[in-house]
């Protein structure tokens, strides 16, 4: 896995994780969920990547 894919990912999920926190803190299920599912997709990916990486060598 390249640098920056790692970067993105982890900023990503980052990101997914404020909006989580911000939509818990303002009672706002709808941001609670986005960040949820932002969260989800950097793991998916950082999975993905993980994978491409177990099969190059």
């Amino acid at each position: 896995m390249s640098a920056s894919d790692k970067i993105k990912n982890t900023a990503e999920e980052a990101v997914g994780k404020a909006k989580e926190a911000a939509g818990k803190l303002t009672d706002n299920e709808r941001l609670e969920a986005e960040g949820k599912a932002d969260q989800a997709k950097a793991n998916l990916k950082q999975a993905g990547e993980n994978v491409k990486d177990a099969l190059k060598d």
